[in-house]
């Protein structure tokens, strides 16, 4: 299915471009989503004459997205979470976590807008980027962590990297004498 793109979409293309995309992908998000219009003659004159508010919408939300970035430029979030001796999380860290995370920092941002590839399973900092606009994205620092304690020590540096117990480590490293 052709269709018009209204804005710019990361790995598709820019606003006025007519792709050619799944059905599926047109149907349940483009389309709906107002991202998007059918490639027919009527929508591509009716996005040629709107084409200079358009592009002023864009420019307003990108300026805004700009200015909310400049705001949360070096943000660093703090998510407390159960683990295991090994540093592994009792179940794991998504988009959605992390998003309510900013909110609680100020900042409206979407789970969406979130880009986590997999969830987060063990403690550690980790960057995440967020979209605010499709032409612009942050990094924001997330550190997952036990306790508020915790994460102060690991900020300073006084937390060793996870690894198994020492009591274990001794015991396979020291030879025994059976034999």
């Amino acid at each position: 299915m052709e269709v018009i793109l209204l804005e710019r979409i990361e790995k598709l293309g820019q606003m006025g471009d007519t792709v050619k995309v799944k059905p599926g992908f047109a149907r349940n998000f483009l389309l709906p989503q107002k991202k998007a219009l059918r490639a027919t003659k009527a929508n591509q004159a009716r996005f040629e004459s709107e084409r200079v508010q358009l592009e002023a919408q864009n420019l307003k939300r990108r300026e805004e997205a700009q200015a909310v970035a400049a705001k949360m430029d070096a943000l660093s979030i703090l998510i407390i979470r159960q683990a295991g001796e090994g540093g592994m999380l009792y179940g794991s860290v998504t988009g959605r976590d992390v998003a309510d995370a900013i909110k609680e920092a100020g900042f409206n941002v979407e789970r969406r807008q979130v880009s986590l590839d997999t969830p987060i399973k063990s403690l550690g900092s980790y960057a995440l980027r967020v979209s605010l606009h499709p032409e612009v994205s942050i990094s924001v620092t997330v550190t997952v962590a036990r306790s508020q304690e915790e994460a102060q020590r690991a900020a300073r540096g006084q937390v060793k990297e996870v690894a198994p117990a020492e009591d274990e480590l001794s015991a396979a490293a020291e030879p025994t004498e059976e034999g």
